[in-house]
C-alpha cells in the first residue's frame, strides 16, 4: 500500500489544509486501535511545540483517542525527546508529539512513538494508514468505555532531571557563559532551566513563543541571531535548538557554527577514550561530510551510512548494536540515554568535554577539516523530475567529474516537495560546478522553481 500520509518523520503538512482536525481525530482513533493490546486500561501521552495550530490538533487527537477507549495525559509544550522518555516512564501505550520540527508555524505534524519510546516502524505506519482509509465507526468504544483526559504537571522537572543525569557525576557547568536559542519552540522552558541548574550563566533568545514565531529567524535553521548574541555577550558557547528540540547546532566563542558532524566527532572521540562506545563506529546518513568519515577512520572507528532521517539512523543502530549516531543537521542519537535525537542532551555531552578538557569551544569542537560540500534545494510542483533524461545525464556527468574522491547525493525531501542536491570533494569550484549543473537540469526539466 502506498504511503499517503506518513513521511520520513511522521505526518507533516500545512495546518488546517493537510493536517486538519478531521485527520488528527482519525489518526488518534486508528493509532489507539492499533496499540490496544490486552485488557488493561490503555493510555497515551501527548506533547506539542508552540505553534498556534497545536491547540486544534491536540484536542482533535484527544477526541480520537478517548473515542476508542484510551486515557490521555496532556504534557503541554515539551521537547520531542521528553515525549519519548515519558512514554516509557509513564507506562503509556502510545506517545504523540504534535510538531513540524524546524518548519515555520504554518505547518504542523504528528509524530508517534510506541510503548518502548521508539518511533513507529514502517509496518505499523502502514497498519495505521490502512485504518485511516476505512470506516472506524463500528470499532468505537461503548459509552461506558470512553477514555478520560487530564493535564499532567511537573513534566518539565522530570525531563530536566533526566537530562542532568546524563552528565558525569559531580560535573558542573560553573564558569561557562552560555547563550541558548530555543527557537521559540518546545524547549523554551526546559533548556535554559537545565543549564542554569547545572551552574552556567545563561542568556536566552528565542524564548518568547507567541504561536507564530517558532523557528522564525531563530533556532538551528537560522543561527545568525545566535552568532550575533554570542559575540555580543562574549559567551563561551551558543546552543541552538530547533522547534521541537530534538536537534542542536553549536556556535563557538568566535561566532563560528559547529554542525552535527563535528558534534558527533567530539562525542565519538570522547566516548572512545572512555570506552563507552558499544561498537567501534558511528552511524550517520549519506549527507555527513567525508571529512568526518576520514577522521573516524583515523580513530579506528567505522561510519556506516543510512538514508536521510533520524529514524533510519536509529534503526541501523538498533539492528547492529551501535549506541551513537546522527545527522549533519544536528540530530544526535545516544541510545544509552534516549530513543530519539535530543538537542539538550547532545549539547550537555559536548559541554562535558569542554569542561573536562578546559579548552575553548573552538578547539574542542573542531575535530576534523570538512571537505568542500555544497547543498542546494530545487522546489518542484509535481511529477518526478529525477526521471527526466536531461537530469539523469547531468547526474551521471557530475559523478564522473567528482570521481572516487567525491560524492554526489540527489534525494527528494521526505517532508516537502523539494529535491536536495549535495556534492562534496576536494575541489570547491568543481563541487559547486557539479551542483549547479544538476540544479540547472532540474529547473529546465519541468514544473520547478529556482534553486534555494
Amino acid at each position: 500500500m502506498a504511503r499517503k500520509y506518513f513521511g520520513t518523520d511522521g505526518i507533516r503538512g500545512r495546518a488546517n489544509a493537510l493536517i486538519t482536525p478531521e485527520l488528527a481525530l482519525k489518526v488518534g482513533q486508528a493509532t489507539g486501535l492499533v496499540f490496544q493490546r490486552g485488557d488493561h486500561r490503555h493510555r497515551v501521552v501527548i506533547g506539542k511545540d508552540t505553534r498556534l495550530s497545536g491547540y486544534m490538533i491536540e484536542y482533535a487527537m484527544v477526541a480520537g483517542f478517548t473515542s476508542v477507549g484510551m486515557d490521555v495525559l496532556l504534557l503541554g509544550p515539551i521537547p520531542t525527546p521528553a515525549v519519548a522518555m515519558l512514554t516509557r516512564s509513564m507506562r503509556a501505550d502510545v506517545g504523540v508529539m504534535i510538531s513540524a520540527s524546524h518548519n515555520l508555524f504554518e505547518d504542523n505534524g504528528i509524530k508517534l512513538f510506541g510503548p518502548d519510546g521508539f518511533k513507529l516502524s514502517d509496518d505499523v505506519e502502514h497498519e495505521i494508514e490502512e485504518l485511516l482509509a476505512s470506516d472506524l465507526g463500528p470499532r468505537l468504544s461503548k459509552s461506558r468505555a470512553l477514555g478520560r483526559a487530564k493535564r499532567v504537571e511537573s513534566v518539565h522537572a522530570r525531563y530536566i532531571e533526566f537530562a542532568k543525569r546524563t552528565l558525569p557525576r559531580n560535573l558542573s557547568l560553573e564558569g561557562l557563559r552560555i547563550v541558548v536559542d530555543c527557537a521559540n519552540g518546545a524547549g523554551y522552558k526546559v533548556a535554559p532551566e537545565a543549564l542554569w541548574e547545572l551552574g552556567a550563566e545563561v542568556f536566552t533568545i528565542g524564548d518568547e513563543p507567541d504561536g507564530f514565531n517558532i523557528n522564525h529567524k531563530v533556532g538551528s535553521t537560522s543561527p545568525e541571531a545566535l552568532v550575533s548574541k554570542v559575540r555580543e555577550m562574549r559567551a563561551d558557547i551558543g546552543i541552538a535548538l530547533d522547534g521541537d528540540a530534538d536537534r542542536v547546532l553549536i556556535v563557538d566563542e568566535l561566532g563560528h557554527l559547529v554542525d552535527g558532524d563535528q558534534l558527533m566527532g567530539v562525542i565519538a572521540q570522547s566516548w572512545k577514550e572512555s570506552e563507552r562506545l558499544s561498537k567501534p563506529g558511528v552511524v550517520t546518513t549519506v549527507m555527513s561530510n567525508l571529512g568526518l568519515e576520514l577522521h573516524l577512520k583515523s580513530l579506528g572507528l567505522s561510519m556506516p551510512r543510512t538514508a536521510v532521517g533520524d529514524r533510519y539512523v536509529l534503526e541501523h543502530m538498533r539492528e547492529h548494536g551501535y549506541n551513537l549516531g546522527g545527522e549533519q543537521s544536528g540530530h544526535v542519537i545516544m541510545s544509552d540515554f534516549s530513543t530519539t535525537g535530543d538537542g539538550l542532551v547532545a549539547a550537555l555531552q559536548v559541554l562535558a568535554v569542554v569542561q573536562q578538557q578546559g579548552k575553548p569551544v573552538s578547539q574542542v569542537c573542531h575535530v576534523f577539516e570538512p571537505l568542500p560540500q555544497i547543498l542546494k534545494n530545487v522546489r518542484y510542483a509535481g511529477g518526478n523530475p529525477l526521471s527526466r533524461e536531461i537530469v539523469m545525464r547531468a547526474i551521471a556527468d557530475g559523478e564522473k567529474k567528482l570521481g572516487k574522491d567525491g560524492r554526489l547525493v540527489i534525494r527528494p525531501s521526505g517532508t516537502e516537495p523539494v529535491i536536495r542536491v549535495m556534492a562534496e570533494g576536494g575541489n570547491h569550484d568543481l563541487v559547486e560546478q557539479v551542483v549547479d549543473s544538476v540544479c540547472d537540469a532540474l529547473m529546465t526539466s519541468g514544473k520547478v522553481a529556482a534553486a534555494e
